[in-house]
């Protein structure tokens, strides 16, 4: 049976549309970091091809069938403002794609990093619309939610893409928001 990390972590990668709790494992991923608005910065185009390029190589040469994870990325600026303001070009980024642990850092070509994330505890929600319209989940869930049950956020904010923006239209694209909690 081809190996799914999206149905083997299915309570990670199926969310429903309500504030969750997650223990999140460690994970490996294929990584690249970079600054700038994700829709007009050829440095995030870049980044995202480089890492699909690397997946479907290591697939290749893993000799054990699997499907290629969903791009993933973390977000964060200096100044949270900006993302309210929605500064794009100040935004700065980690996109990542998930890898099974039977690929190893030998398959990966040097245009990525591979590298071991444990995100631990986190809350997560399933945002369906344009990435543009998360801005009110993510105000409640900062503003609200997280005070409401004891919460605070720690590192960076996760986003993990399960459509595919070239073939959904943006009001029903399907994106989980998660954040990493104490």
């Amino acid at each position: 049976m081809t190996f799914d990390l999206k149905r083997e972590l299915k309570h990670l990668y199926a969310p429903k549309q309500q504030f969750t709790l997650v223990d999140v494992p460690p994970i490996t991923y294929l990584m690249v970091d970079g600054q700038g608005d994700p829709n007009t910065a050829a440095a995030y185009r870049e980044a995202v091809e480089a890492l699909y390029r690397a997946s479907y190589a290591a697939r290749k040469l893993a000799g054990q069938k699997h499907v290629v994870a969903p791009l993933e990325g973390l977000w964060w600026a200096d100044d949270f403002s900006v993302f309210t303001a929605r500064d794009k070009g100040a935004w700065q980024w980690t996109m990542m794609i998930a890898q099974p642990d039977f690929v190893t850092a030998e398959m990966v070509p040097d245009t990525v990093r591979f590298e071991r994330f444990d995100e631990g505890r986190c809350v997560q929600i399933l945002h369906v619309g344009s990435y543009d319209d998360e801005t009110p989940a993510l105000r409640e869930l900062h503003e609200e939610w997280l005070p409401a049950n004891n919460l605070r956020e720690r590192g960076k904010h996760h986003e993990i893409y399960l459509s595919d923006p070239r073939k959904t239209e943006p009001a029903k694209l399907r994106t989980i928001l998660r954040q990493p909690v104490q």
